[in-house]
Parts: structure tokens; C-alpha cells; sequence
């Protein structure tokens, strides 16, 4: 779906609940309030496809503003410092983003979801004490300015970019160590996802027009988009929906193997969804089957939940709530 700005995921996934008519929903990875864009949401059993999502690789629009930092590394937070701008050069601006292309190491924004001794950042932050996370490996696969403007009254530069990432990597922490390379400081005055993985912004929806019609991406459809596809015999078909091993999908050590982090998607001769598949040796075994006519996915030992759903033990589907799908 197309998050809308001022929102947090968790706000979208209580909404997308109340519009599919299920409690089982969940969402693949986090997009601050300010931001808009992409926000994979999973639906029913398509909750179960979003821990495959969640490291995929993010594209984002953003702006940039040199000359200002503030406490959050975004336009949410309050000023901390300004620097004039008048003697930043192009060149020394393209020489900066180079700097932050490709695999590096960054630091997290202190005002992060991320966990310190069990509380959130962003909370000890709020609360007045100082926070200082470790930096973390990512990359940045493209790191593009579009334009470059100078406004000389506010004594300020912004950039139009476009950055292409791994999954952890936080824009505004790129503003921020942008700024600082600069010796003027940074934040990030807007940003947009434009794809998660292989989907993309112009299959989103609002939430607006969900509410008006639950279109959403087939599950199948969803997996056939993110995973290596195999297509199976009707004899495969009914082994796998047994949670039975059949032949492997690639040779043993092959690099086309699929494994129980990156598995296969098994498609019956329908084109239904089956299972997802990890070749171990000269067998592939589920890791999780969706096996048509139970109601419900089977889970694997060893599998997880798909991240950012909160069902509880015991929850159910209210009646007539049949879809499964990405949104």
C-alpha cells in the first residue's frame, strides 16, 4: 500500500485490519511517520511471506538539506545547529555521496525503533538521556542527485536524490553523515519509497481506495514476484501438501540451491501457492506449506512468523474473511 505521511505502520496495519476484517495482519518492515510510500502489508496467510520480505533491498526519493542538523536527522526534529552553505561546492557534494555509495558502515539515527537494553531509542532520547548506537554494516547501491538548490536567503542547499539500499539503512542517518562531510551539517526534509523488493509504488494503493474495494496482490502472485519458482507435478503437489520431501529443485551444492532463509515458491499445476521449498542434499523439504483446503498454512519446525504481526495465541478470522494477499 501507499502509506500516508503522519502515520506510523502500526497505524496503518489497525486501519488495514478494520478494512480486511481480520486481526491477522502484518507489515515488512517499518516506514517512519513522515515518510510516505511503500509499506508491504500481508493479509491472513500472506502474513507468513513477509519475514522473506523484510530483508530485501528498499529505493527511496528523498530531499536533502544541507546547512541544518537537527535532533531526529529529519524536518520532525528541533534544530540543534546551522552552518552556512555558501562555500559548499557541486563537486564537493558529488564527492561526498560517492563517499556513501557502496558498502559502508553507518550508525543509526539515536531516535530509531531500535532496541537499547530493552527499550526502544527514540524513548531514552524523549526521556533526556543521550543515546549512541553502533554502527552497522549496509549498502548503498545507488546514491543519485537529481538537483541541486540554493536558496541564499535561508542560507540552505537541497538535494533531490535517489538512493537504492539495503534493508537497515537509514536515509536520514545518509543525510546526517552528509551534512558532516560537508562541515555544514544535514537532515532529510522528505522521503518516499518508491519499491520494496520487486514491488513497487505504482502497485500501491491508499487506504483510501482499500476501503472503497480490498484489491490486493494474490498471494501467489506475491511469492512467484520474491522467490525462485518451481512448478510441480501433480505427484509433488500432494507429497509437498503433506509436509513429505520430494526430489531437489537444484543440484547439492549448487548455487541455485534454495535454502530455508531464501527458499523456493512451489506452485501446484493450478498455479496455487503449495509451499516454499529448501533443497537439502538431493531433496527438497517445505519449510512452509500452504496446502490448499486446510485453512490455513502449516508451519514448518523451524520457521517463523512474519514480522510486525501481533496476533495473539487464539485469535481467528471473523466470518466471510477470506482474503489472503499483499496490499
Amino acid at each position: 500500500m501507499d502509506k500516508p505521511q503522519g502515520w506510523t505502520s502500526h497505524d496503518v496495519v489497525g486501519r488495514m485490519r478494520r478494512i480486511a476484517g481480520t486481526r491477522k495482519v502484518g507489515h515488512a518492515g517499518t516506514l517512519d511517520p513522515m515518510a510516505t510510500g511503500v509499506l508491504v502489508v500481508g493479509i491472513n496467510k500472506a502474513t507468513r511471506l513477509l519475514t522473506y520480505i523484510v530483508g530485501t533491498s528498499k529505493t527511496y526519493t528523498a530531499t536533502i538539506r544541507l546547512g541544518q542538523s537537527t535532533v531526529t536527522d529529519d524536518a520532525e526534529g528541533e534544530v540543534t545547529a546551522t552552518a552556512s552553505t555558501a562555500e559548499v561546492a557541486e563537486q564537493a557534494i558529488h564527492d561526498g555521496v560517492a563517499a556513501l555509495t557502496g558498502q559502508i558502515q553507518q550508525v543509526p539515527s539515536s531516535v530509531s525503533a531500535i532496541k537499547v537494553n530493552g527499550e526502544r531509542a527514540y524513548a531514552r532520547v524523549r526521556s533526556g538521556e543521550e543515546v549512541t548506537l553502533a554502527s552497522r554494516p549496509v549498502t548503498i547501491h545507488r546514491f543519485e542527485v537529481h538537483s541541486i538548490n540554493r536558496d541564499a536567503a535561508a542560507d540552505v542547499v537541497d538535494l533531490d536524490v535517489t538512493v537504492e539500499c539495503s534493508s537497515g539503512t537509514y536515509i536520514r542517518a545518509l543525510a546526517r553523515d552528509l551534512g558532516h562531510a560537508l562541515g555544514v551539517g544535514g537532515h532529510l526534509t522528505a522521503l518516499r519509497r518508491t519499491h520494496v523488493g520487486p514491488y513497487s509504488l505504482e502497485q500501491a494503493r491508499t487506504l483510501e481506495q482499500l476501503a472503497e474495494e480490498l484489491n490486493v496482490l494474490d498471494m501467489a502472485d506475491a511469492a512467484r514476484a520474491l522467490m525462485p519458482n518451481r512448478e510441480l507435478s501433480p505427484e509433488e503437489t500432494t507429497e509437498i501438501s503433506f509436509g513429505r520431501r520430494i526430489a531437489a529443485g537444484a543440484a547439492p551444492g549448487s548455487s541455485a540451491a534454495a535454502t530455508a532463509e531464501h527458499p523456493a515458491a512451489a506452485f501446484a499445476p493450478d498455479g496455487s501457492l503449495v509451499a516454499l521449498l529448501a533443497d537439502a542434499g538431493s531433496f527438497a523439504k517445505p519449510v512452509l506449506v500452504f496446502a490448499p483446503g486446510t485453512g490455513g498454512p502449516s508451519k514448518v519446525p523451524g520457521s517463523t512468523d512474519g514480522p510486525g504481526n501481533s496476533d495473539g495465541p487464539g485469535t481467528t478470522d471473523r466470518p466471510g474473511t477470506g482474503t489472503s494477499g499483499a496490499a
